[in-house]
């Protein structure tokens, strides 16, 4: 009976290592599929192209490598080539832009870019997402809750929407308590 112990060890340690081994080696491939994919986007000489397509995915890999600023650049010479590609895929590079730039703290420019991507495709949840996101980082928290219902509107299983809306009805009705539970003075303090 205490032989099968040390055996029933070892078979675990050696079970988690080989899932920690095949979730290491895909993560891996991924960054090395991203490499490969920016090295020949780089010597196709993609970055100077007239393709939004084309910047597009280029800029998809620098957003999936946090190359934020490179994305940015990317993203706003595809905007400037959206001739007549499909609506969708200006919401796409819209949104795209507007979560670069989110990701480099610029909230009120990626609301412009938002609601850009949702005047090019109004029911795209993705882009309320992120809007509610950047409206609640700015602190606008009704425009933000309203959002995340409009969200929830169009994909009742948005996680995201459910989530950040609960959390931001619950600081709301907080805050609303803690408002009414001590009086403060006209100067901030309390009585």
């Amino acid at each position: 009976m205490n032989s099968l112990l040390p055996q029933t060890y070892l078979l675990g340690l050696i079970g988690l290592l080989a899932i920690v081994a095949v979730v290491g080696g895909r993560q891996f491939l991924r960054v090395r599929r991203d490499e490969q994919s920016l090295l020949k986007m780089e010597q196709e000489k993609v970055a100077s192209s007239k393709d939004a397509g084309a910047l597009y995915e280029l800029a998809s890999v620098q957003l999936r490598k946090r190359l934020y600023p490179q994305a940015i650049v990317t993203l706003r010479q595809a905007v400037k080539r959206l001739n007549d590609e499909p609506d969708e895929a200006r919401a796409l590079i819209e949104n795209a832009l507007g979560y670069a730039l989110a990701a480099e703290k610029d909230f009120t420019t990626a609301v412009r870019h938002y609601k850009a991507a949702l005047r090019a495709k109004e029911d795209y949840p993705v882009a309320i997402n992120n809007l509610a996101f950047a409206q609640e980082r700015l602190l606008e928290n009704e425009e933000a809750c309203d959002l995340y219902r409009r969200a929830l509107v169009l994909d009742p299983k948005n996680k995201t929407a459910r989530k950040r809306l609960n959390r931001l009805e619950r600081a709301t009705t907080k805050g609303k308590n803690s408002d009414q539970a001590s009086p403060k003075s006209p100067d901030g303090r309390g009585f």
